[in-house]
């Protein structure tokens, strides 16, 4: 909901960085694949309930997905980069609740029902990403995004902020996890009303 808004508050900043990134060999596929594997790291970390780590490692891994765009729009914005960008996120958030289910098992049952969300959210938002360019429709320049990002209730910083918030206060994952849900639900319901147009 929020992301274009912040995207644009520090696209400056974001771009710079990118750019000197770039100009020293460093690409968009080798910070995609840093920040999977420092997510992973955190995955693990919260099988363990270690939830500092686990929440270090979530920043971590936000900003290698922050400025892996930056230095591709600083060099090319390829469709297979933002395949890996995509992937990787999913993984990495469904891996985390998922942790939370192996480090405290009485947690399965809200751990089950988000990471069903996310296949709903998930999965109808890459729908719209089908539907958009089979039609040619883009809501960004062609530079940001290597494919269409639908606008919804819950999207990235929604995620990472649920994310970090569960690592600070586990001990309330449950209630926090069914209302993420609910306002995943919601995001299906937007994506399915944008994609209904096309009928």
């Amino acid at each position: 909901m929020i992301d274009n808004a912040l995207r644009e508050f520090f696209k400056a900043p974001i771009d710079r960085t990118g750019v000197w990134l770039a100009r020293r060999g460093i690409t968009a596929t080798q910070l995609t694949g840093l920040g999977f594997l420092v997510g992973l790291g955190g995955i693990i970390a919260l099988t363990q309930e270690a939830y500092g780590v686990a929440l270090a490692c979530l920043a971590l891994n936000r900003i290698a997905d922050l400025f892996d765009g930056a230095v591709a729009r600083a060099t090319r914005v390829t469709d297979f980069g933002g395949f890996t960008d995509i992937v990787a996120d999913l993984l990495i958030y469904s891996g985390y609740v998922l942790a939370f289910a192996i480090g405290r098992p009485e947690n399965a049952m809200a751990a089950a029902v988000l990471i069903y969300t996310f296949l709903g959210t998930g999965a109808t938002f890459l729908a719209a990403a089908i539907i958009a360019a089979k039609r040619g429709i883009r809501r960004e320049p062609a530079s940001r995004k290597s494919f269409f990002y639908n606008t919804a209730l819950a999207e990235g910083t929604e995620s990472t902020i649920y994310l970090a918030l569960i690592c600070l206060f586990p001990d309330h994952f449950a209630v926090m996890s069914y209302v993420f849900a609910a306002i995943g639900w919601v995001s299906v319901v937007g994506h399915f009303l944008w994609a209904r147009q096309f009928a």
